[in-house]
């Protein structure tokens, strides 16, 4: 069996072959961290965490890498309007995000780039396009000559004459076409700057990725990601600069996972719509969240609504509960063999089906749908007068490998005792006595996980359950 991919530059399924065998290159676009991530960020993060997976329970060696934008015009916004600095906007919201996906089930990154520590490869990467023909300097900004290259639109699949008939220069902007995009932006008066031989300035947001997608992986990488928004123009623009740059393809499959909408409206900041992940897993299991955004194929749009969060809260514990049955029912299996072989071929069967349908695109709704099935056939199973060891323990780790390959989790976490809590928060206060604000903070992280919210107030520190 071969795992097949659908290419967002082809506009097919093809049959994945990396470049290199038994390895993965895999590069997936991250957050710009000026605020917390809403759900529509989390799905990139849970989709192609769960890839990784897949790809590693398939054999294959995967070097994922996913990057911070922690310097734009969004960061140095939030920074005047909080009275500090762009480093530390980004540094909060960089700790806020891993707290949010590590809550999800997803693992961190092999590589986790910033644009900030990455300057001096971006700068290189600029200057060799100027050196090419690629791109040019105006007044302080560098700007990409899109008409220079040949295959500008072919992720989008569009002509370059219906893109620049979409095209506008901004006020401002000192670029010679419409369809120029900037490498480089000349720092305003006030705003965070790094020396270059263009003057003070900073990257524009398409190159820092083409840069650290060529330091961290190569010149060419087996996938890239990201959510369907990405496609155009950071992905195209992002094709541009790479090909341009080393004269070979840039990434051999494009994979794009599909928008969300919120009570069947799409999601968006000027609707007001928007939901933190921050705020969700304050009062549902954030484990729910993940199966709930894994119950439908990455490439569909999601309808997200508490409603159907419920729903999904519901199902998941339906599957746990089955496992926790067949787990209870081991203290009293007898040696009875018969039957054993036809339960045995019904579990084989079912990851055979797992493996068939995650090969297909990664399809993670059929493969929930056959946890489902696990949990009927175990059910039915347990309902036999006498159970066997080996098929009740077959049946455990099938859905132990399952659940492990989605990234979730079939045990409960232990709700902390009030007396625990207590003495942590103790803890806590004697570390912010001696100013170890590190241990505070890793103190009020671990209760946050645990679901206690602490309240710092002039009477005292407080603390809830969330």
């Amino acid at each position: 069996m071969t795992i097949k991919i659908y290419n967002t530059l082809t506009r097919q399924k093809e049959e994945f072959q990396p470049l290199e065998e038994g390895k993965v290159k895999m590069y997936v676009c991250g957050p710009t961290v000026y605020n917390f991530i809403h759900i529509g960020n989390a799905r990139p993060p849970i989709v192609f965490d769960t890839v990784r997976n897949y790809l590693k329970f398939r054999g294959y060696d995967v070097k994922y890498v996913s990057n911070f934008t922690d310097v734009d015009d969004k960061l140095i916004r939030v920074a005047k309007e909080l009275g500090t600095d762009v480093p530390t906007v980004a540094q909060r919201f960089i700790h806020a995000f891993f707290e949010d996906v590590h809550a999800l089930g997803c693992h961190s990154a092999d590589e986790h780039p910033r644009v900030t520590e990455n300057m001096d490869i971006i700068i290189e990467f600029i200057e060799t396009l100027i050196d090419k023909g690629y791109a040019y300097e105006s007044n302080g900004d560098v700007y990409y000559h899109t008409r220079k290259f040949d295959g500008y639109g072919k992720l989008s699949h569009q002509s370059i004459d219906e893109l620049r008939a979409g095209a506008r220069i901004e006020v401002g902007e000192k670029k010679q076409d419409p369809l120029d995009f900037v490498l480089w932006k000349s720092a305003k008066e006030g705003e965070i700057f790094w020396e270059s031989p263009w003057g003070k300035g900073r990257p524009g947001w398409h190159i820092e990725c083409s840069a650290m997608a060529k330091k961290y992986l190569g010149d060419s990488i087996d996938i890239h990601a990201g959510g369907q928004d990405l496609s155009f123009p950071h992905h195209e623009n992002e094709i541009a600069q790479s090909e341009a740059y080393t004269g070979k393809p840039f990434a051999k499959y494009w994979m794009h996972n599909g928008y969300i909408n919120i009570d069947n409206e799409k999601m968006s900041k000027s609707l007001g719509n928007f939901v933190l992940v921050h705020d969700i897993i304050k009062h549902h299991d954030p484990q729910v969240l993940r199966f709930f955004m894994l119950s439908v194929h990455y490439r569909h749009p999601i309808n997200y609504s508490e409603e159907l969060l419920e729903n999904a809260a519901t199902a998941l514990d339906r599957l746990k509960t089955s496992y926790q049955n067949l787990q209870h029912r081991l203290e009293t299996a007898t040696d009875l063999t018969e039957n054993n072989a036809e339960w045995m071929e019904k579990i084989k069967k079912i990851h055979a089906q797992f493996i068939e349908d995650m090969d297909d695109d990664f399809n993670t709704a059929n493969a929930i749908s056959l946890l489902f099935e696990l949990s009927k056939q175990a059910n039915y199973y347990l309902m036999e007068q006498h159970t066997h060891e080996d098929v009740l323990n077959a049946f455990i780790n099938e859905f132990r490998v399952l659940f492990n390959v989605l990234g979730l989790s079939l045990e409960e976490e232990e709700e902390m005792l009030d007396e625990e809590i207590e003495k942590l928060i103790e803890e806590r206060i004697q570390a912010r006595k001696e100013r170890n604000f590190a241990r505070s903070d890793e103190i009020r992280d671990e209760l946050k996980a645990k679901n206690i919210i602490l309240e710092d107030t002039p009477q005292g520190t407080r603390w809830k359950r969330g």
